[in-house]
């Protein structure tokens, strides 16, 4: 699939990424890159005195999965000029072993004052195998313009 230009979306329309399955590897790794080690993302024995029972992926590992999965439709490649802002909220947990994969809404766009780039406000769910949103959000996201 070719690149999506800011003129190339219209409201409304909607997306979907391919699965990706959570493993321990990237539980361990995000950790580490982060200096996040909170024991309900590392302690199998603590987690299982709480409400979840078990590990859980850390949100922030989830939200940055979601433009790595956005990533796989190949819209941004090359025309995405920057992120704007991001507000999310975390409804469920991520598991270990869990496959997600994201929704994307083209929520609203408009054009700046520079004519070679544009502005969208994407709608984003993160959903998990059984169909459940465990995370949501709007990306605010800085788009190229096709040529004037």
């Amino acid at each position: 699939m070719s690149a999506f230009y800011y003129e190339d979306f219209e409201v409304g329309a909607e997306f979907e990424t391919p699965g990706r399955t959570i493993t321990e590897t990237d539980v361990v790794q995000f950790a580490a890159l982060t200096g996040d080690w909170n024991q309900i993302h590392t302690d199998e024995e603590f987690c299982r005195k709480t409400p979840y029972k078990r590990r859980i992926a850390h949100g922030l590992l989830g939200m940055a999965l979601i433009e790595g999965l956005k990533f796989r439709l190949g819209h941004f490649e090359g025309t995405a000029i920057a992120s704007l802002g991001w507000t999310i909220n975390f409804f469920k947990p991520i598991f270990i072993g869990d496959t997600i994969r994201v929704k994307v809404k083209i929520a609203s766009k408009r054009e700046t004052k520079k004519s070679d780039r544009g502005i969208l406000v994407e709608a984003v769910q993160i959903v998990n195998q059984r169909d459940e949103v465990v995370t949501e959000g709007e990306h605010t996201v800085l788009v190229k313009r096709k040529s004037a």
